[in-house]
């Protein structure tokens, strides 16, 4: 549902697949949504989604290409919304680290994303997340599965609080090694899963997010 006092998303087109999806969720969890690429809508959204499909390195260098790295780097200097989805998420730490080859990412969060230590990869499927009882992401969603697909992730977590801004809400999965599966962390926040693959749950999780955008 979408109508004239719903927030305002864009879902920041870069050149990563799989977009369209993310854009029929957002809508079916409330928001009025825009798929572009346009630096000038993306700024003035109430929030934007980073989606991400693919390699690390693949999508960094989409990024920085359409200067899309600038856009959420803006957005977060000056305090508004944006939301990483899977790979989208991976490129907010420091490095990623894939087959040996280190590509270096925006820098938002100290850490970098290596491969899972599981003898099945890629972690594909549902599974269950370990959530703090503060996180706002994760309201009324405890014991519910979501949907994963990925053989990287960012293994730890050592950023503290800084002020403004209240501690870190960081969310936990396991696939053979236990990473991080979702953070909030001020304006930013990311999940290294799938909301829009992941059926209701997916959706509310949306919600949540959106339930936190100033409706401009």
């Amino acid at each position: 549902m979408t109508g004239k006092n719903s927030p305002n998303v864009v879902v920041l087109d870069y050149g990563s697949g799989n977009v369209h999806s993310a854009v029929k969720a957002l809508e079916a969890a409330g928001a009025t949504v825009e798929l572009t690429g346009s630096r000038a809508r993306a700024m003035e959204a109430d929030g934007l989604v980073v989606p991400g499909v693919g390699a690390f390195s693949a999508v960094m260098d989409q990024l920085n290409k359409n200067r899309s790295a600038e856009i959420i780097d803006r957005r977060l200097a000056g305090g508004r919304k944006v939301l990483g989805i899977c790979v989208g998420m991976q490129v907010l730490f420091e490095h990623g680290v894939e087959r040996g080859i280190e590509t270096e990412g925006l820098g938002e969060w100290p850490g970098a994303v290596t491969e899972l230590d599981s003898p099945v990869l890629p972690h594909m499927g549902w599974n269950t997340v370990d959530a703090p009882k503060e996180s706002v992401l994760f309201a009324g969603l405890r014991d519910e599965r979501f949907y994963f697909l990925h053989s990287y992730a960012a293994q730890q977590w050592t950023l503290e609080a800084t002020h403004p801004f209240p501690e870190p809400r960081v969310t936990w999965s396991e696939h053979g090694t236990r990473f991080i599966a979702a953070v909030e962390n001020g304006p930013l926040s990311a999940t290294q899963f799938h909301p829009e693959k992941s059926g209701e749950a997916g959706i509310r999780l949306l919600r949540n997010w959106i339930g936190t955008l100033p409706n401009d």
